[in-house]
């Protein structure tokens, strides 16, 4: 295990490689090609109802910014696309969507650049975020450095199979601007003005500087229509929230409303994540493993249950890990508490010192409109990798569970700065 030098990922939490091997550098993504992503949908028996189910294909499209132009061209409320998991912006992606009362026809009149919509079937239910079995990746690791690059790849592929740390990664963030876990304590303070500041007007060095000039323009004034003059058109979410506040002065809480539910959503998840990211760093830098079991570590099975280890069944859990019939868990806090582990002090006192509270979760899942409950999450990643070398470009083949990141997987063998894995 080694730490990560990076400012950026320690800021996230994501301070330790579960591997001491040397990084192979490179850089990822390239071309949306270098980063394939392909949904494994849920065997549903459904073939009939009002939800058209589509293949989504799609290059250099944030799913948020896709999804809200399809409903535009199709001339519906973005609130009747559903769909299962939110996928990368550069990379080429597919993945099932639902449109509610959408027919064929419509479909096949579509055109976008860099989408393509494939229609598959029917169902009587939207998709929704987890609807899924999981993703399949195909990623190419270009300019490797190559000095014994094929035994660097060979000893991180290895460790993979037992286990790396399973760190929510950067995208689950913000990859430009890496400020969503952020916007979300705002919104669990209940501090609506400023989280609509840090959204809207938070600039980033990555940024184009017309773009860091229009939200900086903001955040010193809060005036919506001079921002509104600078933001490029393409900012639509930015620009939707502008446009409420110019015609209700004042009303934060409605200006964050103008995202859609699911990008709102995001924001306190993304916390939640943060949370988990620190703790599971704390773990490590107590010199526990991801696999060797402690008094009191929580275990998640299959199915969903949970159990604890203790000093009599610590020799029975090991056992048990080793197979992989259970993974050690972590609890990521939301508005019901029941379940969290009495001993998780990491989270506790940072909870504590944000002054955030479980009736914070509740107000916050009723101002989105999405239950924020507390949550088990293994803390160990693990995936047999087919990697293979050729010059300086490794490529990599892996499946990964929902919920789980294929730059976590990456960083392990590039240990390169996070902005080249975006």
């Amino acid at each position: 295990m080694m730490e990560s030098p990076y400012a950026l990922e320690r800021e996230l939490g994501m301070q330790y490689y579960a591997t001491d091997t040397p990084g192979i550098g490179g850089t990822l993504r390239m071309v949306p090609d270098d980063f394939i992503v392909d949904e494994i949908p849920l065997d549903k028996k459904s073939t009939s109802g009002p939800y058209l189910i589509c293949r989504l294909t799609k290059s250099n499209w944030e799913l948020q910014h896709a999804v809200k132009e399809i409903a535009r061209r199709l001339n519906i409320s973005h609130r009747r696309i559903g769909w299962a998991g939110t996928k990368d912006r550069n990379a080429r992606t597919t993945q099932l969507i639902s449109l509610y009362k959408v027919t064929s026809e419509e479909i096949a009149a579509l055109y976008l650049k860099d989408i393509t919509l494939e229609v598959v079937g029917q169902a009587n239910e939207q998709l929704s975020l987890g609807d899924l079995s999981g993703n399949r990746f195909e990623i190419c690791i270009r300019d490797a450095d190559q000095e014994d690059l094929a035994g660097r790849v060979a000893a991180v592929t290895t460790t993979a199979a037992q286990s790396f740390p399973n760190y929510f990664g950067l995208q689950r963030f913000g990859v430009i601007r890496p400020l969503t876990h952020r916007v979300g304590e705002l919104i669990l303070r209940g501090e609506y003005e400023q989280a609509v500041a840090t959204y809207v007007g938070q600039a980033f060095p990555l940024e184009r500087e017309e773009i860091r000039m229009a939200r900086t323009v903001f955040w010193e004034t809060r005036d919506p229509a001079v921002a509104l003059r600078e933001l490029p058109v393409q900012m639509s979410f930015e620009r939707s929230m502008l446009s409420f506040l110019k015609s209700q002065p004042g009303d934060y809480a409605g200006a964050l409303r103008q995202l859609p539910p699911k990008l709102l959503s995001m924001f306190v998840s993304a916390f939640q994540s943060y949370l988990f990211n620190y703790a599971l760093s704390h773990r490590l830098s107590r010199g526990h493993t991801l696999t060797e079991p402690v008094p009191g570590d929580r275990l998640i099975f299959g199915n969903g249950r949970t159990d604890t280890t203790t000093a009599t069944n610590r020799a029975a859990v090991a056992l048990h890990l080793a197979r992989g019939r259970c993974s050690i868990a972590l609890f990521m806090p939301g508005r019901d508490e029941t379940g969290a582990p009495a001993g998780d002090e990491v989270t506790r006192a940072m909870l504590a010192d944000l002054r955030i509270t479980p009736d914070d979760f509740r107000r916050a899942s009723a101002f989105v409109q999405t239950k924020f409950d507390g949550a088990w999450r293994p803390i160990a990643l693990r995936t047999a990798i087919d990697a293979s070398v050729q010059d300086t470009d490794v490529h990599l083949r892996f499946t990964l569970p929902p919920g789980h990141y294929a730059t976590t997987v990456c960083r392990e063998y590039m240990k390169a700065d996070p902005i080249r894995m975006v």
